[in-house]
Formats: structure tokens, C-alpha cells, sequence
């Protein structure tokens, strides 16, 4: 692609100081550059735009007419470039789309959004929850919140939480269907599990006499594709659900949900990151998201 509004610079500059000389000075480019450019202008317009002289350039009726519409367009590019430039590196505003996660959407952003808005009212938030992996270009998202291992190289990342992820059900199911004393006694139980494609039937155990890791399958009549939807179902009384602590921590506090088998858990971890793409400029109102909700989720 040629660099029109280059070629429009080089015209104006040569015009406005006199001399493909100086505009090369001006531009840092040699005044045989200068005239090849102004030349491969003139070819393509079909048009000469200006006379040259030992003393002085003179325009030409095509090449009054072209400069004074290039004029514009380069003070429109210059404009452009201020704003943005400016919108960069000042308040936080515009449209920012971030997409998360439901569990952590729900347990941990949502509760957050009235503080955020608060300090950055002139952010409009459109906030999507789902456990599908987006593509963030394709949807136009600023930011995904995700969790598990990173894989797109192409993207950013800033750690937002690690968890660990724990056994729980509720009080009423384990008084129908007994409190599991080992792993094994799991055969037994019906465990909640999810059917998105990364996910096991296996679920990991430490052998707390010796320190060795080991997994065991599990089984049972539910699944879902999220934490949240797998937290609920446990909620209801209708198995064991295996899922990140900060899904569940409200719950356990509130009595809901009984941690089990703790003395195995194997202690894996669940990450999660907020992915943008990735470039050394990023708008004002992204990188004070990703800040704040670090700051936040820290504390």
C-alpha cells in the first residue's frame, strides 16, 4: 500500500519552505528523494503540481488546489492523532467490553462494578458472562477474564486470582448419603462434574502418608459448564462438586456448602487472568480495569 498522506507531507513541506532541499532537512530524507517522491505523485494523479526553478516552486492550478485539500487532510490526521494521544494518557472513558467467566463474574466482578463506576464515571461498562472461550477480536471485547492455563501467545495477560480448588457439598446431601472419609469412598457418591472439553472424569488426591499424588475417576447423573452452575446444583443437594474455593467460599462461610476430604485435596490451583491484546499503548480506560480489579482482588 503507498503512503499517501506521506507524499502529501513531502508536497506541502517542499512548498512551504521553497526547496526540495529543505524539506528533505525538515523530513530527513535527501532532496533526490524528495523529487522521486513528488514525482511518483505527480504520475499517479496524472497531474503536474508544481514548477520548479533555481529560485523558487511554484504550484501549479491542479497543484494549488491538491495542496490546499492535502492541508486539510494532514491537519485531520494531526487532530486525530492529539485526541487519541490525549484520550491515552488522561481519564478513563469510553466504551470498555469485558467478558468473564460466570463464576467469577458472579461471585467477584459483579460486586465490584458500583466501586469501579464510581471511580471512573465516565466508563461505559458492557460486562458479558460466559465459560465459552472467546475470540477477542472477533467479539470486540477489551478485556476476557479467564481461567485456567494460558495458551494464545499472541495475547497479554495479568494474573488476577489463583485458587485452590476443593470438594464440597451440602449438609443435606451428606446427611442422606454419609460424610466420604477417603477417595475411595467417592465409588459410591454421585460427583458433579462439567462437560466442557478440557475437563476430567478424574479428580486428584494427595496421599497424605506419603506425599504422593495420585487421581481417581468419578462419576454421576449431572454436569454443566460452569462453576457457578456446578456450585448451584451442589447447593441443591444433589451431589459432590469439585470447584475453585473463591466459587464457594461465601457458601462454606454461610454454612451452605461442607468442605470433604480435605486432608486429600491435592492442592491444584485454578488461575485466573484478564487477557487483552497486547501493545505498549493501551487505552486509559483498560488499563485502569485490569489495575483496579488486581488492586481489588488482592485485598
Amino acid at each position: 500500500m503507498d503512503n499517501r498522506a506521506g507524499e502529501m507531507q513531502v508536497l506541502v513541506e517542499a512548498v512551504d519552505r521553497g526547496s526540495f532541499s529543505a524539506a528533505g532537512r525538515r523530513l530527513g530524507l535527501s532532496p533526490s528523494a524528495v523529487s522521486k517522491l513528488i514525482s511518483r505523485l505527480e504520475e499517479r494523479l496524472g497531474a503536474r503540481l508544481l514548477v520548479r526553478s533555481t529560485r523558487a516552486i511554484v504550484l501549479t492550478s491542479e497543484g494549488e488546489a491538491y495542496v490546499a485539500r492535502a492541508r486539510r487532510i494532514l491537519g485531520e490526521i494531526d487532530e486525530a492523532e492529539r485526541f487519541i494521544a490525549a484520550g491515552a494518557a488522561a481519564t478513563p472513558r469510553g466504551k470498555l467490553r469485558v467478558s468473564s467467566t460466570v463464576g467469577f463474574g458472579e461471585r467477584c466482578l459483579v460486586p465490584l462494578v458500583p466501586e469501579f463506576l464510581g471511580r471512573y464515571p465516565e466508563v461505559q461498562l458492557d460486562l458479558s458472562l460466559t465459560d465459552d472461550v472467546i475470540d477477542l477480536v472477533a467479539e470486540r471485547a477489551d478485556i476476557a477474564l479467564r481461567a485456567g492455563p494460558m495458551r494464545d501467545s499472541t495475547l497479554k495477560a495479568r494474573k488476577i486470582l489463583e485458587s485452590r480448588r476443593v470438594i464440597v457439598a451440602a449438609p443435606a446431601y451428606l446427611a442422606r448419603h454419609g460424610m466420604p472419609r477417603t477417595p475411595q469412598d467417592l465409588a459410591r457418591h454421585n460427583c458433579l462434574r462439567f462437560n466442557f472439553r478440557r475437563a476430567m472424569d478424574d479428580w486428584p488426591f494427595l496421599d497424605p502418608a506419603t506425599g504422593a499424588s495420585y487421581a481417581l475417576p468419578v462419576s454421576g447423573n449431572l454436569e454443566g459448564n460452569s462453576g457457578s452452575m456446578v456450585r448451584r446444583l451442589a447447593l441443591d443437594g444433589l451431589g459432590l462438586a469439585r470447584i475453585a474455593r473463591y466459587v464457594a467460599e461465601a457458601d462454606i462461610a454461610a454454612g451452605a456448602l461442607v468442605p470433604v476430604l480435605e486432608e486429600f485435596n491435592g492442592g491444584d490451583i485454578e488461575l485466573l487472568h484478564a487477557v487483552f491484546v497486547g501493545h505498549d499503548y493501551l487505552a486509559a480506560r483498560i488499563r485502569a480495569f485490569v489495575e483496579f480489579l488486581a488492586e481489588r482482588i488482592k485485598a
